[in-house]
C-alpha cells in the first residue's frame, strides 16, 4: 500500500510538471518575451534532466521535452 502511495505521488509530480511546461510553452507562443514563462520553462527543463526526475520515472526526459514542444508548435 505504501509503495503505491509513493508511486501515485511520483506520477502526480511528473504530471504537474508536464502541465506547467505546456502552459509555459503556450504562453511563450503568444508572448515570446514573457520572462516568467521563460524562467518556468527553463526550471522545468532542469527538473526533467535532474536525478530527482530519474527517481520518479523512467520516461526519457529529452523525448518528453521534444514531444511537448511538438504539441505546441
Amino acid at each position: 500500500m505504501m509503495d503505491r502511495n509513493y508511486e501515485d505521488l511520483a506520477n502526480a509530480i511528473v504530471v504537474q510538471a508536464v502541465k506547467d511546461y505546456r502552459e509555459a510553452l503556450n504562453k511563450l507562443k503568444k508572448e515570446p518575451r514573457s520572462i516568467g514563462a521563460k524562467v518556468t520553462k527553463l526550471e522545468i527543463e532542469i527538473f526533467f534532466r535532474s536525478s530527482w526526475y530519474r527517481e520518479l520515472t523512467t520516461l526519457d526526459p529529452e523525448m518528453l521535452i521534444e514531444k511537448l514542444k511538438e504539441e505546441i508548435a
